[in-house]
């Protein structure tokens, strides 16, 4: 799948913007990996301050997907670390989004998958194994459901329910 700008997106794309089609989450993510480009179809999963089910995710086939993670906005531990990133680069992960935090920067900066979380932070994360996978969330402004299009560069995020091509 070649890679779409997200402004270019917008721009060829004002009628699913005005639909609802097409929404841009807000700008309150920070940018990790190396791979600051990543699109792909999505999986949701909803947990708070618990990784058990985001480290199981990203022990799957990836098939280019996204893992987007409602973590509530927690600024209190991270819910992701360098281990599960690596594993879902070797796994085939598109990207992951995380609404809340992430630890192992460095680690995380090396591997080449898109992440995208709110900051870093150097706590763990409890492990009870309590969320919920394959729910509509909502994060940064947004409603997003399991199987839509993530698509992500450095200016932005964009959620869109169908496959899109300029």
């Amino acid at each position: 799948m070649a890679a779409l700008a997200t402004a270019e997106v917008c721009d060829a794309n004002s009628h699913l913007i005005s639909s609802g089609e097409l929404r841009a989450l807000h700008p309150i993510f920070q940018l990790y990996g190396r791979r600051p480009i990543f699109s792909g179809p999505i999986v949701t999963l909803k947990v708070f301050e618990d990784n058990v089910l985001v480290r199981e995710f990203l022990e799957e086939r990836g098939n280019g997907r996204v893992l987007v993670v409602d973590g509530g906005g927690s600024m209190r531990c991270a819910i992701l670390g360098g281990n599960p990133v690596q594993q879902a680069q070797n796994n085939g992960w598109a990207g992951i989004v995380v609404n809340g935090c992430i630890r192992d920067v460095d680690e995380i900066n090396g591997c080449d998958i898109g992440v995208r979380a709110l900051a870093s932070h150097p706590m763990k994360a409890n492990k009870k194994g309590i969320g919920e996978k394959h729910v509509p969330i909502s994060i940064a402004g947004t409603r997003i459901c399991d199987g839509e299009w993530l698509y992500a560069d450095t200016d932005g995020i964009l959620v869109s329910r169908a496959e899109l091509s300029i």
